[in-house]
């Protein structure tokens, strides 16, 4: 029996991760939901397996982003929704960025929409504080490739802001 208060719980504290993914990976709020609705989807059918030796944000991340990749490659006809509570994930709807840092931001996650799906997935993770050895078990490549890959991101990222500041 899946304990539905935890599982709750974790969803809840870990609600960054989902947020990160969805607005990584999908310009509009209709699809963001769709996405948020398909991770809790899948978390919630594989909690029974989740070892509590881990960090649930690790494990949370590798189905999580596993979801966003397939749900990014390919239209679904059908997406299941399941819903365990009102509130317990709300997208904002976009606003005007007000402030240079605010447009700075959203130039950021605009950047790093238009990634590769490996390279988007590393990138959250470093912006989500992981570990390059958490990284490599998330994403199941070594430590060294993800040292590599960040390097080349960065440098990308950095170009994509020199190149639109120019303009």
């Amino acid at each position: 029996m899946v304990d539905k208060i935890l599982f709750t719980e974790l969803i809840t504290e870990n609600k960054g991760i989902i947020f990160k993914i969805c607005n990584a990976y999908c310009p509009s709020k209709e699809d963001r939901d769709d996405l948020a609705q398909e991770i809790i989807y899948n978390l919630w059918k594989s909690f029974a397996g989740y070892k509590a030796e881990y960090k649930f944000s690790t494990w949370m991340y590798r189905i999580a982003l596993n979801v966003a990749i397939s749900f990014y490659r390919k239209e679904q006809n059908k997406r299941r929704r399941i819903t365990y509570s009102e509130n317990l994930l709300v997208f904002e709807e976009d606003s005007s960025p007000n402030t240079e840092e605010e447009k700075d931001l959203r130039l950021l996650l605009k950047f790093i929409g238009e990634l590769k799906e490996i390279d988007k997935s590393i990138i959250l993770l470093y912006l989500g504080n992981k570990s390059y050895k958490e990284i490599a078990e998330i994403t199941g490549i070594t430590e060294s490739n993800v040292a590599t890959k960040l390097n080349r991101i960065k440098e990308k990222l950095k170009t994509n802001f020199l190149t639109n500041q120019n303009n």
